[in-house]
């Protein structure tokens, strides 16, 4: 029977890398479609290398250089301002007051720049698409290589796997939306990304409340790991925490947006 932690890392992990996937995807139809398909493709192979190197280094030095507890506080105290971010975003987006994501916008404004963009050959490869792939899928990338490897740290302090897990689900949502994008041939545009940024801003705020209240026990006399009642459990209450004050944001704005609205309404029939 999996544990709440492994389910969570899992989940957490698989969610974040497809959000990012998706939109790295958009950027790499548009090149290969309108520029040819050698350079893009070698450019987003060499980018997703770059990326697995990263996960491979970086997880082995930070491992083997901080303490279990520093490791919980630090990282737990990252991926809370990292979801942060992410329910900034999603919580604006639901109650109306930021546009949501369109991946057909983005999908024709990049198609727009590679056509006007100039023709220059290196090495046999179109310049332009080799260098906007790689850029594309790089950045996007960027964080889902945060998440494998702060999720995979913190959670191999009680499962050595969690590393592996990590990059498990990682790659298992980069194949689930290569696929659907090879098949579709079109951006993703009916993913419900706002709620998949949404479910990723409550784990990554989830797990990082849960790891930096374990960390604390770094500033204690034996600076062990501190322990929560009913272990990882727990978090299950944490994320129901998260989402009752996300909940509560999405509505008190949406209350503030209509206000706002019907106020400009009324305004301008005055006028």
């Amino acid at each position: 029977m999996l544990d709440p932690g492994t389910v969570g890392l899992v989940s957490a992990v698989f969610v974040a890398s497809a959000v990012e996937c998706v939109e790295a995807s958009t950027i790499v139809l548009a090149m290969g479609m309108t520029r040819g398909w050698k350079s893009t493709v070698v450019g987003s192979v060499l980018a997703l290398l770059a990326l697995a190197v990263m996960v491979a280094v970086a997880g082995v030095s930070l491992r083997n250089a901080i303490s279990q507890s520093l490791l919980q506080l630090i990282i737990g105290t990252l991926l809370v301002i990292f979801g942060l971010q992410w329910l900034r975003k999603a919580i604006l987006r639901a109650s109306g007051w930021k546009a949501k994501h369109d991946e057909e916008s983005v999908f024709r404004q990049e198609q727009e720049e590679a056509r006007k963009a100039g023709h220059l050959m290196r090495g046999g490869l179109d310049w332009f698409a080799f260098v906007v792939s790689f850029k594309g899928v790089f950045l996007e990338g960027l964080e889902v290589v945060f998440i494998v490897i702060t999720f995979g740290l913190s959670a191999s302090l009680k499962n050595p796997q969690s590393m592996s897990i990590a990059a498990a689900g990682a790659a298992a949502a980069l194949m689930v939306v290569l696929i659907v994008a090879v098949i579709a041939h079109r951006p993703l545009s009916a993913v419900p990304e706002n709620w998949l940024k949404m479910a990723v801003g409550l784990l990554l705020c989830t797990f990082g409340t849960f790891w930096a209240c374990e960390g604390l026990g770094y500033f204690s006399g034996g600076a062990e790991s501190l322990e929560w009642p009913g272990g990882d459990w727990a978090l299950l209450g944490v994320l129901a925490s998260w989402i009752l004050v996300s909940y509560l944001c999405v509505n008190m704005l949406r209350r503030l947006h209509a206000a706002r609205v019907a106020a400009e309404v009324a305004d301008g029939g005055q006028r």
